[in-house]
């Protein structure tokens, strides 16, 4: 469960039982800890502001059941900001235990953290994560100095391993069942104690070794070879999405639902429903039992898994603030700084993610103009799909056109609404991760989550949206409205009636507006059209319900009347041009 109000989820659980706080800095692992204990399992990368939001759990410690609660990562408790804010309030709520989560890789600001935990007089476990990059730098931490220099117990984990979590499972128990750690020393909390503490527990051994891909790391934060590197990973991303894509679509899917599934189904609904209104709903042209699987699952799942696991090594590896370093410069031209590159990609992904990870920005005029940049001109990785299913086979050309649309797009949305919203952009502040090379295991546990979320929460959306199609279409209401909306569909946009259905099914689900498309034997122009309208047309419903949660009624209409109107007034404009230049 995520939230932001802590007196609510108080409420919600009146039959109080024992409460666990996970506190630490951003990206530091404490959420792989809070995985680790619960068995629940959110989402971890490899660059600070993953955790936006409070995330609650249960966990059980021997015969004992206890929420456990991992806080947004923040580096002070001034209350600066809005993760600050969460984390005390979580405190002055006296948790029965504190874990308080500290980087071993760097020491002082983790222990300037500790000091402040420790202020509020809580029972307090100190656990060492990441001890691998501190051996890695030729780094000894003698946790024994650092327990007597704080007064509580001090832990070590490698949590990513596994190592040392039954340790701190066990402490956590024995706490839990009564022993509990002492509140530790009350000291006035300041960076010369923290610096002080960290050089009386940290001794170096042996010299000190630049490694490989700290050199790698350095070279992609400047403009040469940066540029060439981030060139180098896009293409690279650019081909694992289109040809594993492609390749999962062609040779596997494609084969087992159109040859296999497909042809089931058909049987067993002849067999057993009488030809008629109902057989045709089910599997006719619109058939929501061939066309709501066939869709999902051949033509935009391909993209789906190529797409998350492109984005799965690009956020484990530590690359993503990198490259918001290098593009920092040109960011700032536009009114953005470089952390705000990460919730961008991330909207290629889903536009949800996207707009709740901006709270990770320094102003408000950032996160408006992200989140209504995302959703003017970033299509999601379900709608890219189905761009590529309608364009890529008839005319690479127009989804190249398609893609360069939405790109000068994003630009010129971000120059124009620097000009018109408020505010100062504020210079970017990022801790720099650890460049890492991402790790199997933790990659297929992310593509899984993905997928399953995907199955559960898009493709029976999609179903959905095609069932309705079927009826509308089955009992001729489709035509009706075709009719209906002919000046706007035939006449400006010069497409034909029935494209007036993706248009409505479009709202609850962006790839809805593209996939009806397909079955309409459209002109090259008409699917350039009917892709830029889908490009530009309204965010989803549970897109828009986000805008609403997290800006405001305002800002989400006023998203709502801008994405409609560029959608109607692009797509009509490119229909015109181009039929101008096919009569010359």
């Amino acid at each position: 469960m995520n939230g932001a109000n802590p007196d609510q989820h108080r409420r919600t659980n009146q039959a109080r039982e024992s409460q666990v706080l996970l506190i630490g800095p951003p990206n530091i692992g404490k959420s792989v800890i809070f995985n680790r204990l619960s068995g629940i399992h959110v989402g971890m990368a490899n660059y600070p502001g993953t955790t936006v939001d409070y995330t609650e759990g249960i966990a059980r410690f021997g015969d004992i059941r206890a929420h456990i609660v991992d806080t947004p990562g923040t580096y002070t408790l001034t209350a600066s900001n809005e993760a600050e804010e969460v984390a005390v309030a979580f405190l002055e709520k006296r948790p029965d235990l504190v874990v308080c989560v500290l980087d071993a890789s760097h020491l002082e600001s983790s222990i300037f953290l500790a000091l402040q935990v420790l202020e509020f007089g809580l029972p307090t476990l100190v656990v060492v994560n990441r001890m691998d990059l501190c051996r890695e730098r030729g780094l000894h931490l003698d946790s024994d100095a650092l327990s007597k220099e704080l007064g509580v117990p001090v832990l070590t984990t490698i949590a990513l391993d596994g190592d040392g979590v039954d340790e701190l499972r066990d402490r956590i128990s024995a706490a839990l069942s009564g022993d509990l750690p002492e509140p530790g020393r009350r000291q006035d909390a300041s960076w010369e104690l923290a610096e002080s503490i960290k050089n009386r527990v940290i001794q170096r051994r042996g010299g000190s070794k630049e490694r490989l891909r700290d050199r790698i790391g350095d070279a992609s934060m400047r403009p040469w070879p940066g540029i060439l590197i981030a060139l180098l990973v896009m293409a690279s991303v650019f081909g694992i999405v289109l040809g594993l894509g492609m390749g999962l679509r062609q040779f596997i899917l494609l084969p087992i639902v159109r040859d296999f599934i497909i042809p089931l189904i058909v049987t067993g609904v002849d067999a057993l429903v009488d030809p008629g209104l109902l057989r045709n709903i089910l599997v006719g042209d619109y058939g929501f039992l061939t066309k709501g699987i066939e869709w999902p699952l051949t033509l935009i799942m391909p993209y789906v898994l190529s797409f998350y696991l492109a984005l799965c090594i690009l956020e484990d590896s530590g690359y993503l603030p990198r490259l918001g370093v290098m593009l920092d410069g040109l960011l700032t031209k536009i009114g953005l700084s470089g952390p705000s590159i990460i919730p961008l990609l991330l909207g290629y992904g889903c536009g949800i993610p996207a707009i709740i990870s901006t709270r990770a920005l320094a102003s408000r005029k950032n996160r408006l103009m992200v989140a209504l940049m995302a959703s003017i001109s970033i299509p999601c990785i379900a709608q890219t799909g189905a761009f590529i299913s309608l364009l890529a086979a008839q005319s690479p050309l127009a989804l190249v056109f398609v893609a360069f649309l939405s790109f000068v797009t994003l630009i010129a949305s971000g120059v124009i609404l620097n000009r018109l919203i408020p505010g100062r952009t504020m210079p970017m502040v990022m801790e720099m991760p650890d460049l890492l090379m991402p790790r199997a295991r933790m990659i297929g546990k992310k593509m899984w989550v993905q997928t399953r979320h995907y199955l559960v929460e898009a493709v029976p959306a999609v179903v959905g949206g095609v069932a309705v199609a079927a009826i509308l279409y089955e009992t001729g209401w489709m035509a009706r409205l075709g009719t209906f909306m002919s000046p706007l569909v035939t006449g400006w946009l010069r497409l034909p009636e029935e494209a007036a259905v993706p248009l409505l099914l479009g709202i609850f689900r962006r790839e809805l507006t593209v996939l009806p498309l397909l079955d309409m034997n459209l002109s090259v122009l008409q699917l350039v059209v009917g892709a830029v309208v889908a490009l530009y047309y309204v965010p989803c419903i549970a897109m828009m319900a986000i805008l609403y949660r997290e800006f405001g009624a305002y800002f989400a209409l006023l998203t709502f009347v801008i994405t409609t109107v560029l959608a109607f007034f692009i797509g009509g404009l490119i229909a015109h041009t181009g039929a101008f230049f096919m009569v010359i």
